[in-house]
């Protein structure tokens, strides 16, 4: 009898090359640790790209959804489920704000979302409503287009990588998807200038950039982007995919940088539901003026027909997103991030290494920025990366980092480790990188 194929075989016989793996293959995981298929253990700072929140298989999650599993796993959006009201209900109360809620699979499928509330805003709407009410005008000009900043990440689908400001993700899939424009990350100037074009109508950017090497946007930037969109009545979106629901220390990024400030749009994945396929978008019940003259909410823009999905919202994911959420809460762990991400950035400043040019971090989200002559003075392979040298090296030492660009390493661990994860992941860097 021949021998069964090998993992390695099988991907490299059945699955699609879409990713850049690495060797590991993992098997199982409990809290911040896993295991690969002979056995070896690792320290898990990369959480999936920050989306097991609370590190692998907790109990009481494991508990909610294997309830939920014996009950109802699906129906369509057609129907009512109590677990996706429940959901909406506690994300708008995460918010602070009125508004309604959308719910998707993924981070692209959620930023999509907000592409389109974009165009039916311009298409529809001659902007937000005065307080006396406003004027209609079904000839006033279309509004279509969308700033977004330089190194933001905003998803792979078609709008995806044309609202995303690298090159990188764009090759190989011309022509872009017509009406993104890219400028400077925390540039006002720059911002004031590219609303001056006509038919822009919205601004997107990440509170935190995480794919662009955990960049976070300044306190006086959010104020001035929305006080430009208030006066010029555009819509300011936040895509908190990776920084949002508790990873800077806060339920939401921007009020961990400036908590006066409110989007009229904000998506979110990721860990959301702590591993499950979920995605979300919330929108602001501010009043549009439309040019048929109709007034109605932001947030009921999108009526049915207009946007939708199979999966979005299953009651066995709300469930289990559901219980992510109150475990963040009982167990204080926008607390711990705070913590924890300030001791981990003293601990990896304190290394002063000659390989290290910058180590950065909001809460949990942070970035290791390696020399940037670390390929001349350390002999790579050829066409090698720092940032992927490095990450294979850590994982031969039993640490799981998540690379970023040529030179980052990033650190995203769930939100309940602890100091003594953070020390022994501390020691396995300053480890490999006295071996260089």
């Amino acid at each position: 009898m021949s021998a069964s194929p090998t993992t390695l075989e099988l991907f490299d016989q059945y699955v699609i090359p879409t990713y850049g793996r690495f060797g590991v293959r993992i098997e199982r995981g409990q809290g911040c640790r896993v295991w690969d298929e002979d056995g070896r253990e690792y320290l898990d700072f990369g959480a999936g790209i920050a989306v097991t929140s609370l590190g692998h298989c907790h109990p009481r999650v494991v508990a909610r959804m294997s309830q939920q599993l014996g009950q109802l796993v699906h129906t369509s959006n057609l129907y009512y489920t109590r677990p996706q009201g429940e959901l909406a209900k506690r994300l708008v109360e995460i918010v602070g704000a009125p508004g309604k809620v959308f719910f998707c699979n993924s981070g692209a499928e959620a930023n999509e979302a907000l592409y389109k509330l974009s165009r039916k805003f311009g298409n529809e709407a001659n902007g937000f409503a005065l307080p006396m009410g406003g004027t209609s005008n079904p000839e006033a000009p279309l509004r279509r287009g969308i700033i977004t900043m330089n190194g933001s990440f905003h998803g792979r689908t078609l709008g995806g990588i044309a609202a995303t400001g690298q090159d990188k993700v764009k090759k190989g899939f011309e022509p872009m998807v017509e009406g993104y424009s890219h400028i400077p990350f925390n540039d006002i100037t720059a911002l004031n200038e590219a609303a001056e074009a006509r038919g822009t109508v919205a601004v997107l950017f990440e509170p935190i950039q995480g794919e662009g090497g955990i960049h976070p946007v300044s306190p006086e930037y959010l104020r001035a982007a929305r006080a430009l969109c208030d006066r010029r009545s555009m819509l300011l979106l936040f895509d908190e995919v990776q920084c949002g629901l508790g990873r800077t220390g806060d339920w939401n990024g921007w009020d961990t940088l400036a908590p006066d400030v409110k989007p009229d749009a904000v998506s979110w994945a990721k860990g959301i539901a702590g591993g499950f396929p979920l995605g979300a978008v919330w929108v602001s019940s501010r009043l549009v003026q439309l040019r048929n003259g109709e007034v109605k909410p932001l947030c009921d823009l999108l009526g049915p027909g207009t946007h939708g999905t199979t999966f979005g919202g299953t009651p066995l994911i709300c469930a289990g997103a559901l219980e992510v959420l109150s475990i963040i809460e009982d167990e204080r762990l926008l607390e711990n991030a705070r913590t924890l991400g300030k001791y981990a950035l003293n601990a990896l400043r304190s290394l002063c290494s000659p390989w290290i040019r910058e180590v950065r971090g909001v809460g949990l989200m942070l970035g290791i920025e390696l020399a940037a002559d670390f390929g001349t003075r350390h002999a790579l392979p050829p066409g090698k990366a720092p940032s992927i040298f490095m990450v294979e090296k850590l994982h031969e030492a039993g640490l799981l980092t998540i690379p970023s660009g040529t030179h980052i390493l990033r650190w995203l661990p769930p939100l309940n480790v602890t100091a003594a994860d953070v020390d022994e992941a501390v020691r396995i860097l300053s480890s490999v990188l006295g071996a260089l």
